[in-house]
């Protein structure tokens, strides 16, 4: 279950916030509608219910409604949408790959993993997305917030980059990224394995030649990708300025001619 409960005091000052943007939104409405509305509320954190209502003035249109402010209490639980969810069911098939997962992809993979045995990939994902989206409104209803776990791959490269994303993103804690590499420090451990753990736990330790020369190709793969994206970018921006150029001519074109017409 939830791990938030506002007090008594933070839900009255969820109703005063909630009539003011209601108010805000040109509606007057009742205090006592808005007292209910925050005890239905008062299940989440103060910040996310405010920041809620704040999307809501700039967003909704017509009145404030309880599913509005819902919609975006829940959206920022941190769930991932369906599509994300089964690219990381996907990638967690790979026995080499190390994936950071929420409870609810663990749970729909079990639904979907005998059909994409058989090779039915559109089957799968139908029944992933199904049993995604079941388990994610069942938590929201809850409001249960979401957990994050790690299901650790073969490669101790990509498992430290993965654990390392999770624990800047924080998805998982420090202390929870540090426990996740014990495996690489099973005996006996090689000072490769000691220079990936040291990645993420601080202590640096000299690695080999050939592992420098990985990680080297890795950076370079990385730069070159955002040269990449840069030369991309650039030739996007120039296409846009030309066609906005071209246009902008073809309308003082256009009103050229109207008004040639207009002084015949």
């Amino acid at each position: 279950m939830n791990t938030f409960e506002m007090n008594d005091q933070q839900v009255a000052g969820l109703a005063a916030a909630i009539c003011a943007t209601a108010e805000a939104m040109g509606q007057e409405m009742n205090p006592g509608t808005a007292a209910m509305m925050a005890e239905d509320l008062c299940a989440y954190s103060v910040p996310v219910v405010k920041a809620a209502l704040k999307a809501c003035r700039f967003e909704a249109k017509g009145k404030l409604a309880m599913a509005d402010v819902l919609q975006r209490v829940q959206a920022a639980d941190g769930r991932p949408g369906k599509d994300e969810a089964w690219s990381i069911a996907l990638m967690a098939g790979d026995e080499i790959e190390t994936v950071v997962m929420t409870a609810e992809v663990q749970q729909a993979m079990s639904a979907a993993a005998p059909i994409l045995k058989l090779g039915d990939k559109v089957g799968a994902r139908m029944a992933f997305m199904s049993a995604y989206e079941r388990l994610v409104t069942t938590a929201r209803a809850e409001a249960a917030p979401v957990t994050w776990s790690v299901s650790l791959g073969f490669d101790p490269t990509r498992r430290v980059t993965a654990i390392e994303s999770a624990v800047r993103m924080q998805l998982i804690t420090q202390e929870a990224g540090t426990q996740y590499l014990a495996d690489l420090r099973i005996s006996p451990i090689t000072a490769d394995g000691q220079a990936i753990a040291g990645l993420l736990t601080g202590s640096p330790v000299q690695p080999s030649a050939k592992l420098r020369a990985r990680w080297q190709k890795v950076r370079d793969e990385l730069q070159a990708h955002r040269r990449r994206k840069d030369i991309q970018s650039r030739w996007d921006s120039r296409a846009e300025r030309r066609r906005l150029a071209s246009r902008k001519a073809d309308q003082l074109k256009a009103v050229e001619q109207l008004i040639r017409k207009e002084r015949l």
